[in-house]
């Protein structure tokens, strides 16, 4: 994911609420369930970190890996993730995909 990209993403997920929220259980398969379901539904999803807050990035970059997404920003105890589903909701202008950062 290029810049372009992760910036237009960014400006797309500005008025979205956390769907997924990681609490005292840490990253367990719940949270990790909700996440691929929340993907697959809406393919852009913040989440928002009530406890952990000194480890969110490295939790943050698991959460993608486990959930096959990519990690698009994080702003205070909130992380941003992206994975394309089938339907494509979210359709990418074909300049910015290709621009080279």
């Amino acid at each position: 994911m290029n810049s372009s990209v992760r910036s237009f993403l960014k400006a797309q997920a500005h008025t979205l609420k956390p769907i997924v929220m990681i609490g005292k259980g840490g990253l367990d398969q719940r949270v990790i369930a909700a996440m691929d379901q929340a993907l697959t539904s809406h393919e852009l999803v913040k989440v928002k970190f009530q406890a952990f807050k000194d480890e969110m990035r490295p939790l943050a970059e698991d959460l993608a890996q486990k959930t096959g997404s990519s990690l698009v920003s994080i702003i205070g105890f909130i992380a941003t993730f992206y994975r394309e589903s089938e339907e494509h909701l979210i359709h990418i202008p074909r300049d910015l995909a290709t621009k080279g950062d």
